[in-house]
């Protein structure tokens, strides 16, 4: 018995960091692979998303998110795909201030509970950033997974804005990971966003998926509603799509936070926006709702200070 429940506990720890990993949304847009990104001029990746804005207004309108959002999320072959649309209520240039750094994305990623810490490097139009992934809980640096992602403007103009994070392999000998944000302006000083992720499975991790789902993973649910139950409430996608789906949504909420924060004062800031990312996520409970708040922010607080001392590390290496 006392093996069964180990074996449990060890799937559970390690679908915890692999669903953030898979799911770090930060931010692609749905390419087949990385090529097809430099495939995509500025004129024709500007007009594809003023194209999903018009033909989308009106499930924006009626959002079931109560704010403008929506999301697509599907499995094609051995490919995951998700999309997250949405309208921030702030004009273009701030969504350009806000994100065209490096730094910018530590300070998006590292508001989900899964991310221990993120550090980055600089170099002219690129830079590295490490992710280390681990537990919900508070976890130091040195027990968490590191993953490299190499990160690039594609795109940053007058009207639009296209982002991108690339990594060749990821765990469970997943591979492909491509993370892009795209953005462009709207009337009224509001801004169109895609937040988006994708990257190849593997056959390990399906197998580890299974076990954790059919365990301690059964009743999380993403976003995607698939019927109604008998009394006639909406049935909500689970599995692989719906862990997706979630994560999606919560670094969607990252990146919104860390623009409404903006102009905080410094000295308070990182405070500010913990507090702010925990009250959006927890209107939607059933979904993102892990920890409470209290154990959120103490975690996080622990965490920023690892945080702090990686980074003064990267620039005495730099």
């Amino acid at each position: 018995m006392k093996n069964a429940m180990w074996r449990i506990l060890q799937v559970h720890s390690i679908k915890i960091s692999t669903i953030s990993v898979l799911c770090m949304a930060a931010v692609a847009f749905l390419f087949p692979d990385g090529s097809a990104v430099a495939a995509v001029s500025p004129q024709q990746g500007a007009a594809m998303l003023l194209d999903t804005y018009t033909d989308n207004r009106a499930k924006l309108t009626a959002s079931s998110f109560g704010v403008p959002l929506f999301l697509n999320s599907f499995e094609q072959s051995s490919r995951v795909n998700v999309d997250v649309y949405g309208v921030f209520d702030f004009p273009f240039n701030s969504v350009v201030t806000a994100l065209k750094v490096p730094s910018s994305w530590c300070d998006i990623v590292s508001l989900h509970p899964n991310v221990k810490a993120c550090t980055y490097s600089k170099e002219p139009d690129s830079g590295q950033l490490t992710f280390y992934i681990g537990k919900k809980v508070y976890q130091p640096p040195k027990k968490a997974r590191q993953v490299l992602y190499q990160y690039r403007t594609v795109v940053q103009q007058r009207g639009y804005l296209d982002m991108i994070l690339t990594a060749d392999e990821g765990p469970f000998g997943t591979k492909d990971h491509t993370m892009r944000f795209e953005a462009l302006p709207l009337d009224g000083g509001k801004t169109f966003v895609h937040v988006s992720y994708a990257y190849n499975d593997s056959v390990a991790l399906r197998l580890a998926e299974k076990a954790y789902f059919a365990t301690l993973g059964r009743d999380k649910v993403g976003f995607t509603v698939t019927g109604t139950d008998k009394s006639g409430r909406p049935v909500y996608i689970g599995g692989p799509r719906g862990a997706i789906e979630r994560n999606a949504v919560r670094y969607y909420f990252a990146i919104q936070t860390c623009i409404n924060t903006l102009h905080s004062p410094r000295k308070t800031l990182f405070r500010t926006r913990i507090n702010q990312w925990y009250d959006l996520t927890s209107l939607y409970k059933k979904q993102l709702l892990d920890l409470s708040k209290t154990e959120y922010l103490k975690s996080k607080s622990r965490e920023h200070e690892n945080q702090v001392i990686l980074q003064k590390q990267v620039k005495t290496r730099e």
